[in-house]
């Protein structure tokens, strides 16, 4: 499947959201809402795209590159606990899109690509002051989509932050919302909390494109073996069907092939967040054939010589990560202040490092993900629609008289749910 010169031209015209023709206005990379990616992936049925959390910008490059070369519309996202206020990364809300469109133009880039702030964390009513600061500052410097995480709160408090920071969304973006923090087998969604979110959201006229569940993974690297549970995601996908919401697969680094490719074909997944596994394959770590860093004897990762970054610097970063006593999953915080230095490292290196994650991404999209040709779809929506505001996939249903804040409060009384253990289990 190809897109026309025309075509394409009329889709860069009239396809890219306001805030992004205001940042690029002589761009030639089709920057979109992550509305038209969904879109997109339904229309191929049964596939669902990456989201590539950009931790630095040799993950933004190979992805874009293996979207390009699977022709797949695909998703450049970073968490708010890794770009955000607190940033750990380079890369952050105020900088990826910036890095993308660059990116795009110089490595000609034609497939459309959304710019996902994901996780943007809510985890008590406290903190919603600031992101009605904060949030619109993110759109205005690219972003074209965003998932409201406020799965940290009870299921009414949930509910009641995501129509709070509604009027603070511009309605042409992408939306995800979010029940159940990611924990792995403990604390797992159950259908009445997704339904009791998801009708909320519609009594208000909110029309969220994804659905983020705890459906068994970990953010992080992958150690249980358990995974996703593809039966409880397809029964919770089966409770919201007359809605029309997608699901959002977090916590996908790690888990093998077969169960991915369960969770594109049996549920209405269309994009599968993939953070850790990138990271380490850019940085040339030995990893297994779905993503997981490998161990030596004594804990520590490997290394592959000749792959991903340098030997020497790898050295570096391994004594700077002793001398702060990181391991495992802690080596996350090497991203900031090593970034420039993988810059200023020769030309083959930066490029080999860049393809490590081409390849695999590339991998993922068309072996895996079915997102293959996935882009004209993209395109032929924003061409139908003649427009960058695709509109929601469906329209209210339900009576807002039956869904105000106190009677929100005791229909959320009424749910049987179990939240997990308490922690901090972000990525």
């Amino acid at each position: 499947m190809s897109v026309s010169p025309a075509d394409f031209n009329q889709a860069l015209k009239v396809g890219r959201p306001p805030n992004v023709v205001k940042l690029f206005p002589n761009s030639k990379a089709l920057l979109v809402s992550g509305k038209v990616i969904d879109r997109a992936l339904i229309a191929k049925g049964k596939a669902m795209t990456i989201a590539a959390n950009g931790r630095n910008n040799f993950i933004i490059r190979g992805a874009l590159q293996a979207a390009q070369r699977a022709n797949a519309a695909i998703i450049i996202e970073i968490a708010r606990s890794e770009g955000g206020a607190k940033a750990y990364c380079p890369v952050n809300y105020w900088n990826m899109a910036r890095q993308v469109d660059a990116a795009c133009n110089e490595l000609g880039i034609t497939v459309p690509v959304a710019i996902h702030a994901d996780h943007y964390g809510i985890k008590k009513e406290e903190d919603l002051a600031f992101a009605k600061v904060e949030i619109p500052t993110i759109f205005e410097a690219g972003i074209t989509s965003i998932a409201i995480d406020a799965s940290h709160m009870p299921d009414d408090k949930n509910l009641l932050a995501n129509l709070a920071l509604a009027p603070f969304i511009p309605a042409w973006a992408g939306l995800e919302t979010e029940i159940g923090e990611i924990k792995g087998s403990e604390g797992l969604s159950s259908a009445d909390e997704a339904l009791f979110l998801i009708q909320g959201l519609n009594a208000h006229g909110i029309f969220a494109d994804w659905i983020a569940l705890n459906n068994g993974t970990t953010h992080g690297l992958e150690t249980s073996g358990q995974g996703i549970q593809v039966e409880l995601t397809k029964k919770i996908h089966q409770t919201l069907a007359p809605y029309k919401v997608s699901g959002a697969q977090h916590g996908t680094s790690g888990n093998k092939s077969e169960r991915l490719r369960s969770i594109a074909n049996q549920t209405n997944t269309t994009k599968a967040n993939v953070a850790t596994a990138l990271q380490m394959i850019s940085w040339g770590l030995e990893v297994n054939d779905f993503g997981n860093a490998l161990l030596d004897e004594n804990g520590n990762f490997k290394k592959v010589n000749g792959e991903g970054m340098s030997e020497t610097m790898w050295q570096e970063m391994t004594a700077y990560a002793d001398s702060k006593g990181w391991k495992g999953g802690n080596y996350k915080n090497l991203n900031l202040p090593f970034e420039t230095r993988f810059h200023g490292q020769p030309q083959a290196i930066r490029e080999r490092m860049a393809k490590r994650v081409e390849d695999f991404v590339h991998h993922l999209l068309v072996e895996v993900f079915s997102a293959g040709n996935s882009a004209p779809l993209a395109i032929e929506a924003i061409l139908t629609a003649n427009s960058y505001d695709l509109g929601p996939k469906t329209k209210r249903t339900e009576d807002p008289t039956e869904w105000t804040a106190d009677k929100i409060a005791k229909r959320a009384a009424l749910l049987d749910t179990d939240k997990g253990p308490a922690g901090n289990f972000e990525d």
